[in-house]
Parts: structure tokens; C-alpha cells; sequence
């Protein structure tokens, strides 16, 4: 049985209390693990700190207390390494500073360059021998708290109790300064809107490019998920997932027989991910059968090199703008940031490296905005003030409803004549001309 220092065991009072001081760094993690107990318990330390900076990301919950407990920012101050929904609300309101990073360079970054004082892990509830997993939010958080100077584990009793393989989803209670219970909401969910034709049409052109025994990384959005029904629908067999997030698209696959991860070369019979993001469906299918997974940290699930490992790795992801020589803007409006790089070029870069494998940005050929005109999201070149989330060197194929063009190995003309292949119809003429003009 556990024999543990019951001195560990406090209140979220009093971790708040014992381990935040002024002008620390205190880390909440990523996804839809969150520590909510920590969160609610140091939001009330305002007005008894100054200049606590707290670092997150693709914040899935509907509130941030220490944000919403403190919108003059008189104690705290909010910074984001991804932009979700909620986030993006945040920062309409001033409330969320964005930090730009690649998610593979990410543990580098907390061993090497930047500092962390405070670390809010949630965990799960531990077995008989003290250990506990990581939940639905692997991140980084063994690099994390590794280089802390204080470690607060927020045990959540509806965190699936997984550990990984080979202990790469575990942690252990002594590895803590303190430790705090209590009870929780619900986890946070997230679900897909329904696609529309078009999404359905991308689908259709990138599910033609998916052989069998393709092991799929897919990103989180209504085309991956629409790409995985199809897939569900279809003859294809035998795929397998070494994905950054494992959404319900996974589970869809799984329901229809498709994911074995049979003929995987790394993690064989296993499905690798860093985060799990979706229904509570999907929550309870890894609590279950826990033994389908290999759960494990960014610099595992992230690795380029690990992902070359595998044949036939097939990466899909969406984009917001991409242009005639194929820089892609994944993340942004202008200067308004809507996400996030997040690992989209670590999974590029991966299918690279595989034999057989192929990377996607997928994207709309055009949008209709407020005012009712056509826009296309394939320009000539990024806009000044939008971001270049993947340089033109590393985008592979483009998928639109007008089809799958491949742009490695391709002259800058080859690529514009290519991209104009499958923009609108009603851009072919402007885009053209800017060619002629600029790429001789």
C-alpha cells in the first residue's frame, strides 16, 4: 500500500498560498487538462500578489478565473502559446498576451531559455502505488516540472487513469510539493460543427491520396474530421494514428474497424498522442481500453525522426491562406492572432521524412465575408502583418475542393501554375497575371 507524507496533502488554499510568490511564472498547461481547483484558488490571492504571469494554451473550458477575477490584470496577467475559442474572446478584450513556438522546440524552451516557478499539473486519481497518469494532457509536463521550483499536483477524479507505455503517461505523488483534491466540473469537451460541401469535396480529393496501412496524424477541424468518416465509409484498412491531439475522428475510426495500427513500425498495435481533445465519449473509450494507446510527451509524439520511422505517415491539417509559391498562413488575420503554429510543422516535416508519406494543408479555395464579396484564400503572396506558419519549403501537397496538387520539387512558376490549379475560378485571371509577372 501507499506510504506517502501526509504534509503533501493541502488545500488549494494553501498550494496557492505556499507555492506562488510575486512576479512568478506559474504554468497551467495545455489543452483540455486544466487545473481548475488551482486556478479558482489563486484568482482569490488577488490584490495579495503583484506580477504573477500564467502560461496555458488551447484553453477548451469556458473561463480562466485568475482572468476573469482579475481584468484590471492587478495581480495576474495571461499569456497563451496556442489561441483557442475562448482565448480569442480573451484577447478581444485585452486579457491574452500570445507567445509564438514550434511545439517539438517547446520542452528545449523550458529546459534552456525560459523560467518556470509555479506548476499546476492535473493528474489523475493515484493507484495503490502512488503513481497517477497524466490524463487527456500529456504536453510537456515532465520537462515542466522537472525544472520548477514548486510542483502542485491537482488530482482530477474524472481523468482517465492511463499511464502509458513503459511509464510515458506517469507520474508519481512524491514527485509533487503538494497535492490537492476536491471535486470537479465535467471535462471540457469540444465537438465539430457539421461540414459543409466543401469540406466534404476536400475530403473526398485528400481521402484518394490515403493508401492502406497509412498511419494518419489529423489535425483538429471539420476537414480532418470529415476526411475520417470517409475513411470510415471506405475499403480502406489496417491504418494507424501517431497524432499530436486524438480526437473523436480517431474513435470513429476505431468504431468502424479501420484503426488497428497493424502494420505500424514504431508502437505496433498502439495508438501514439500527445493531447486527447473531444467528447466525453472519447475520454471514456481511452479510459477503457487503455491498452490501445501509447500516450506519451511532446518530444516523443512530436519527433520528426520518429515519425520518418513509419511508412506511408500521412499528415492532415487545415490552413487559412496559402500563396502562389506555397508559404502557408495557418494561424492569423492580419496581426489578429486566431491560433497557433503548434505542431503542424513538426508533422510536415515528419511525412517528409517518410517513405511513402505525404504532408497536407488543406484549406478553402475562397471565403465570403461580411459583406457578401468573394474572397480567395490562395493569394499572391502572404499579406504583410499575417503570419508564415510554414515556409514554402515545407508545404508538400495543397488540397482544395478543386483538387491535390504536390509542390515539392517544383519551380517557383511550376508552383504558382500548380496553386492556380486548384484556387476559384473566379481568381484564375489575377493570379495568373501576377505570375507572369513575377516568376519568369
Amino acid at each position: 500500500m501507499l506510504c506517502m507524507d501526509k504534509s503533501r496533502f493541502v488545500s488549494p488554499a494553501e498550494a496557492a498560498e505556499k507555492a506562488v510568490r510575486d512576479g512568478d511564472w506559474v504554468d497551467y498547461g495545455f489543452g483540455g487538462g486544466f487545473p481548475e481547483l488551482m486556478d479558482r484558488a489563486l484568482a482569490g490571492r488577488k490584490g495579495a500578489l503583484s506580477n504573477v504571469k500564467i502560461r496555458g494554451g488551447l484553453v477548451i473550458r469556458p473561463r480562466i478565473e485568475v482572468v476573469e477575477q482579475d481584468p484590471e490584470q492587478s495581480s495576474f496577467s495571461y499569456h497563451s502559446w496556442h489561441i483557442g475559442d475562448y482565448e480569442r474572446k480573451l484577447q478581444s478584450r485585452g486579457l491574452c498576451s500570445f507567445m509564438p513556438m514550434i511545439l517539438r522546440f517547446l520542452p528545449n524552451l523550458y529546459r534552456h531559455h525560459i523560467r518556470v516557478d509555479a506548476a499546476f499539473v492535473p493528474v489523475s486519481q493515484p493507484d495503490s502505488q502512488g503513481y497517477c497518469g497524466l490524463g487527456i494532457s500529456n504536453y510537456a509536463w515532465r520537462t515542466i516540472f522537472e525544472n520548477a521550483r514548486t510542483v502542485v499536483f491537482e488530482i482530477n477524479e474524472h481523468l482517465p487513469r492511463l499511464q502509458g507505455v513503459d511509464g510515458s503517461h506517469r507520474v508519481h505523488l512524491s514527485e509533487a510539493d503538494y497535492i490537492v483534491e476536491g471535486e470537479h466540473e465535467p471535462l471540457p469537451t469540444r465537438s465539430y460543427k457539421e461540414p459543409s460541401s466543401t469540406d466534404e469535396a476536400i475530403a473526398r480529393n485528400v481521402v484518394r491520396e490515403i493508401p492502406d496501412g497509412a498511419v494518419l496524424s489529423l489535425g483538429v477541424g471539420s476537414v480532418p474530421f470529415t476526411v475520417a468518416k470517409m475513411i470510415a465509409n471506405s475499403d480502406l484498412k489496417d491504418l494507424g494514428c501517431h497524432t499530436g491531439t486524438i480526437s473523436d475522428a480517431f474513435l470513429c475510426l476505431h468504431n468502424a474497424g479501420k484503426l488497428t495500427n497493424r502494420r505500424k513500425e514504431t508502437d505496433t498495435g498502439r495508438s501514439g498522442w500527445n493531447l486527447a481533445m473531444g467528447t466525453q465519449e472519447l475520454y471514456r473509450w481511452i479510459a477503457e481500453e487503455p491498452e490501445l494507446f501509447r500516450p506519451s510527451d511532446v518530444d516523443y509524439i512530436h519527433s520528426p525522426e520518429r515519425m520518418g520511422q513509419m511508412s506511408n505517415f500521412i499528415s492532415i491539417n487545415g490552413g487559412v491562406q496559402l500563396d502562389l509559391m506555397g508559404q502557408e498562413n495557418a494561424e492569423s488575420a492580419g496581426g489578429r492572432q486566431l491560433s497557433g503554429t503548434g505542431g503542424q510543422l513538426d508533422f510536415l516535416e515528419g511525412a517528409y521524412r517518410s517513405q511513402g508519406g505525404k504532408g497536407f494543408i488543406c484549406i478553402n479555395s475562397s471565403r465570403i465575408d461580411k459583406t457578401g464579396t468573394r474572397k480567395s484564400n490562395i493569394v499572391p503572396t502572404i499579406p504583410g502583418g499575417s503570419t508564415i506558419s510554414a515556409p514554402r519549403t515545407m508545404v508538400q501537397y495543397v488540397a482544395t475542393e478543386y483538387g491535390v496538387v504536390k509542390l515539392s520539387g517544383l519551380t517557383l512558376r511550376e508552383r504558382a501554375e500548380a496553386m492556380i490549379s486548384v484556387a476559384h475560378p473566379d481568381f484564375h485571371q489575377e493570379l495568373t497575371q501576377y505570375a507572369e509577372e513575377h516568376f519568369r
